[in-house]
Formats: structure tokens, sequence, C-alpha cells
């Protein structure tokens, strides 16, 4: 763990805010996954790591729509990269996989922990309907629950921010005591800055180049606490309550 000098200690936050997306949840993984069952069906070889970055393009463009109903437009230039068939079964077979994705090996047992010292919010850019696929995934550990279809905007709208703090004030709390967490330096650390947050950066990468299937940002922001791993977040919160 690395964190900045002055850093707001683990014992003094009352909630956690949680990118789920990426942080919680290995989309990347099934995106991989999803495009591979169709490569194989249909003989070809794919670069996984290439996908992705072809599915990161994607996210940028104009007529992006939301996650991950957007897998199926999503598909439809990946499978143009790469030759695979573009077939509205296929679309919709990615938008099932990434749908289902299934928590890092290390989430349920990091949230339980964390759950146990914090009031901890979801803040996703996922619809509704996979939020609740992924928090049952999870163990429905959150106190609160954020989407884009509640929202109506999606990371890094300061908007999305706003209705969070509104909520959280209405129990009594305000910014100051919430840890944002995330591994999206884009859609999440560089805004939590912005807003005065304290936030923790998980690098779900550390070991991999690049930012993989999530948008780059256009400048990085050290973090106040740095982790590789959700649980590292976790048995560093229960080393400081225990000190």
């Amino acid at each position: 763990m690395t964190t900045t000098l002055d850093v707001k200690p683990l014992t003094e936050f009352a909630y956690v805010s949680f990118d789920v997306v990426g942080t919680l949840i290995d989309f990347e993984g099934a995106i991989k996954g999803g495009l591979a069952d169709i490569a194989a069906k249909e003989g070809i070889d794919l670069n996984g790591e290439a996908a992705l970055a072809v599915y990161r393009d994607a996210r940028y463009e104009p007529d992006a729509g939301l996650f991950p109903d957007d897998l199926g437009r999503c598909y439809g230039r990946i499978a143009n990269a790469f030759g695979l068939p573009d077939t509205p079964e296929y679309r919709q077979y990615m938008i099932d996989a990434v749908g289902e994705a299934v928590p890092f090996p290390d989430s349920v047992e990091a949230m339980a922990r964390l759950k146990a010292r914090y009031k901890l919010i979801a803040m996703t850019n996922a619809r509704r309907w996979a939020f609740d696929k992924y928090a049952a995934k999870l163990g429905n550990p959150f106190w609160a629950g954020f989407t884009t279809d509640d929202t109506g905007t999606e990371k890094p709208d300061r908007a999305y921010f706003q209705k969070v703090f509104a909520h959280v004030e209405r129990d009594g709390g305000c910014k100051d005591d919430i840890l944002h967490t995330a591994q999206s330096q884009y859609h999440d650390i560089g805004i939590s800055r912005a807003l005065g947050m304290t936030n923790a950066w998980i690098q779900r990468r550390h070991a991999q180049d690049g930012y993989g299937g999530t948008i780059a940002p256009k400048e990085f922001t050290e973090p106040d606490y740095h982790f590789h791993a959700l649980i590292e977040l976790a048995q560093a919160a229960d080393d400081a309550f225990s000190a």
C-alpha cells in the first residue's frame, strides 16, 4: 500500500463508495470470455487484449449507449476489426455474457469485511438490471446503490456524485465522511480528487500494460490510498481499527 502524506485515516470514514464494474466485478474477463466463445465457434483466432482496446475506443464514440447494453454495439466494432460475424445473436450473447460477469476472487470476502466497519455505497455506470445481478453475486453488501438508471448520468459527471452526496447528507453524513474506491482513473479517481474526496485506487491491472477495457484518463491522478487488490484495503482497514 502507498498513500499520500497527511491522508485521512481509514478509521475516520463512515462510508466507502465503490465503482463496481472493473473494481469489484471482472468485466474484462467477461468480455474476453464471451469473445473467445464466439471466436472458437467461428474458428477464428482472437487476441483478447487487442479486442479490449477496440472495445475501449468504441466506448468513446458519440453513439455509445449504457453499459452493458452497449456491448451489442461494441461487439459490432470488434467483429469488424477481427473478422467475426456481426449477428443479432452474437450481439445479445455479449450483452448477456457481461451481464453475468463475476466478482474478482477477493471481492466477496473484502466487501464482507468492509461492511462490518462502514456503510457501503455502489456507484456504477451499469444499468440497474445488471447491477442487481452483480450485487447478488457480491453477497448484497451495499447500504445504498446508484446506477445510471437512478442518476440519469454516468461518472465522471459531477452530477452523479452530487446525488450520492445528497443521499449521505440525508443520513446525517457529508462528503468528507466518504472514501471513494475504484480502479478507473478516468471515471472515478480524477473526478473524486476534483470534488475534494479522499480516494483509494484499486489497481487491478497492476501486472498488465495499459488500461484494458477502461477509458484512459487524459492525465494520471495520484490517489490518496493505492492498493493492487480490494482485499488489501479490507486488511488495511482491519489493521487501522485494531491499532
